[in-house]
């Protein structure tokens, strides 16, 4: 298990620090540079609603259809603004994010992080207390409830998300995997995603076809 709550000190912190809002100092720290221009918090500020899949018809919290805004009602009630959701993104975006830290935080011939940053990010500092999870990353299974297909190496990384998204980055195979979908649309009691381990067995044959 893992807490959003540091996300919400972080974004706080990040703010009172530099005096922007978090949502501007991404865009203009990271997201520019690196080329990610359909990456956004509150996408109906930018784009059409027509370019944006719906995330749920929502008849507890805010009794409309979810589309362009935040699912998440943490980050909702933050004006859709979270340190730990809130993006929106396609996949060449995430692609582009994700091959930035599978190369140490280099990409497009400039440096967003240090190597060490990464490394930090990226490593199990728990896993012989039985938690997988980096500092930063999701990291591969160390017992039956795995968050990939099993066939990934340790040194991978990645995350999963509750709306149905899921990337996952591998350095020694130089992989980049993204799933992007909307399973809780209609309803979040959607399970089937979960229920047959799509996005990860996607990944299994992803590494089978290696073979």
């Amino acid at each position: 298990m893992y807490s959003d709550l540091p996300y919400y000190f972080i974004k706080d912190y990040l703010e009172k620090q530099y005096n922007k809002s978090l949502d501007f100092q991404i865009k203009n720290k990271l997201l520019i540079d690196l080329g990610a221009n359909y990456t956004t918090y509150n996408p109906l500020d930018y784009y059409s609603k027509k370019k944006i899949v719906p995330s749920e018809i929502d008849h507890y919290f805010r009794n409309d259809t979810l589309r362009g805004v935040v699912h998440d009602m943490g980050a909702a009630m933050q004006g859709g603004v979270g340190g730990h959701a809130g993006l929106f993104s396609n996949s060449n975006d995430v692609a582009k994010i994700m091959q930035m830290y599978l190369q140490g935080g280099y990409y497009g011939g400039k440096r967003f992080f240090s190597s060490s940053t990464i490394d930090n990010f990226n490593t199990c500092y728990y896993c012989d207390n039985g938690n997988r999870r980096g500092l930063g990353f999701d990291k591969p299974q160390l017992d039956d409830s795995s968050p990939t297909c099993g066939c990934v190496p340790m040194s991978s990384f990645g995350h999963s998300g509750f709306t149905g998204t899921y990337v996952w980055a591998d350095p020694e195979n130089k992989i980049v995997y993204v799933f992007l979908s909307n399973r809780t649309f209609p309803t979040m009691e959607n399970k089937m995603l979960s229920t047959y381990n799509i996005r990860t067995e996607i990944q299994r044959v992803i590494y089978e076809s290696f073979k």
